[in-house]
């Protein structure tokens, strides 16, 4: 049974043939190369939505089921960013501030002191640090009020809806918070670096370091130097215990992040250990999740680098948080309300307004983190070919991942993938990859100079990950050594 269609265009083709043995084979030869494909014994029982077009006449190619709706995972990651290239704008930037609604007497800040997020996923503990020393430069040496931490910008929903309980202390799935911090130049808001040494000496304890530093997390360290590399770090559901068990090879090190239960009160543990350090005393309370008054005046600010640079890392290494504060920006922008349901509202309007059905698909989240997201290759390609039209398209397009590029901002998620093939550093896309899922959707051009967008969506396997990866690579080869033509 044919499983899916090459649509002839006149053109020569290369598909699979080439890949194996080098000769050239008709557009029917193509489309049989991607039959033999879908019907590899690795999808035996799977669930896959795949289809191909030509990027500049939106002519469909090949298509299995198209519009089938399954998981896509990471993959999500394209539309949200496209919709907040549209909605924020490219040169949105996340705000961080610091306010007070008193008044100036010498040294003293008569008032609360309003340490106040507005959704930053990218800012780290030397920017708290600079806005500690700002208001020192400022003259300030006491407050006279509360310290007030306001994460309002956002709701009060941590996590996003149906995700996985075993993903909660992991770096891709941290808390979500308008007032968070970033141990890295990746942006892994809500986290922890927390590195292990194992010592020389065999049965000796490791030790322990966690950055920033902070004892707002407790440690139960059981982890020593030892054979048998079973090493593990866990943190408790519901708190801040971070759990150390197994062996670490002598004289190695291990460095993980770890998500922390509530952002906002780490924040807070670390601004209190800032304004300390510039000799700034507070008089009053801690107060979470305060509103900073209409009439408070900004003493301080700090500002993230534009969207159109931060979708690089986003897209680039397939960073949950950054697109979850993306989302809740995008429903605070529209509505003025900074939940997911407000994001997915305004990611839907843009669709819209870009004569794209919303529904057709559903999102609840703006990582692709949750199982309750469902596209269709359709509405993937349907979204590339749009996005190829708007003003930012450059920009958009050159933070997908590349394939083969070794370098990890420039390769991403594709570095390791598809090296010494046609398709390195022609391949531009975004994969997706969760437990019984796979993903890849993007842009190639194949041997004829054509431009090709393609989405394959694969659902509900029950072989290893790597072996559906390697039937997208397999994909992407026939793609890229076709031989297309206007």
């Amino acid at each position: 049974m044919r499983l899916g269609q090459w649509i002839h265009t006149g053109a020569l083709l290369v598909g699979l043939g080439l890949l194996l043995g080098g000769c050239a084979t008709t557009s029917n030869t193509t489309g049989q190369a991607l039959d033999q494909l879908l019907a590899d014994p690795a999808l035996a029982g799977a669930s896959v939505s795949l289809m191909v077009r030509d990027a500049r006449t939106g002519s469909t190619l090949y298509q299995h089921n198209p519009r089938t709706r399954l998981i896509p995972a990471s993959s999500l990651k394209l539309l949200t960013t496209a919709a907040a290239m549209d909605v924020l704008g490219p040169q949105y930037r996340f705000s961080t501030q610091l306010l007070s609604d008193g008044s100036r007497q010498g040294e003293r800040l008569l008032g609360n002191l309003y340490l106040r997020g507005l959704g930053d996923p990218t800012i780290q503990w030397a920017d708290y640090q600079a806005l500690a020393a700002n208001l020192a430069g400022q003259g300030i040496r006491h407050v006279q009020g509360d310290l007030v931490f306001d994460d309002t910008f956002f709701d009060a929903e941590r996590l996003g809806l149906d995700w996985a309980h075993d993903d909660e202390d992991k770096y891709y799935g941290a808390q979500i918070s308008a007032l968070t911090v970033s141990p890295n130049a990746d942006f892994d808001a809500g986290t922890l670096t927390v590195t292990a040494r194992a010592p020389l000496a065999v049965g000796q304890p490791v030790s322990v370091t966690i950055s920033p530093a902070t004892d707002y997390v407790q440690v139960n360290n059981r982890a020593v130097s030892g054979a048998g590399n079973s090493f593990g770090l866990n943190r408790q559901h519901g708190t801040n215990l971070l759990r150390l068990s197994g062996a670490l090879k002598p004289g190695t090190q291990s460095r993980q992040w770890v998500s922390v239960w509530e952002p906002t009160q780490l924040v807070a543990n670390l601004f209190e250990q800032a304004l300390a350090e510039q000799g700034i005393t507070v008089q009053g309370k801690r107060v979470i999740g305060g509103v900073s008054p209409a009439t408070a005046s900004v003493l301080a600010e700090h500002q993230s680098a534009p969207l159109q640079e931060l979708i690089r890392p986003l897209l680039k290494l397939s960073n949950n948080s950054m697109a979850e504060a993306l989302l809740k920006a995008m429903g605070r922008k529209q509505a003025n309300v900074g939940t997911a349901t407000a994001g997915v509202a305004a990611v839907a309007d843009f669709m819209k307004r870009q004569g794209l059905d919303p529904a057709t698909l559903s999102q609840v989240d703006g990582s692709g983190l949750s199982r309750r997201n469902l596209l269709s290759a359709q509405s993937f390609t349907d979204l590339l070919l749009m996005v190829s039209k708007q003003p930012w398209f450059s920009t958009w397009h050159d933070a997908l991942p590349v394939a083969g590029n070794p370098k990890r901002l420039i390769g991403g998620s594709l570095r390791y993938r598809l090296r010494e093939t046609p398709a390195q550093n022609n391949l531009h896309a975004k994969t997706g990859s969760m437990g019984g899922v796979s993903s890849l959707t993007g842009y190639i051009t194949d041997a004829g100079g054509r431009r090709l967008v393609f989405s394959m969506l694969t659902n509900n396997y029950v072989v290893a990950g790597a072996r559906i990866k390697a039937l997208e690579d397999r994909l992407v080869i026939v793609l890229c050594r076709s031989e297309g033509g206007a």
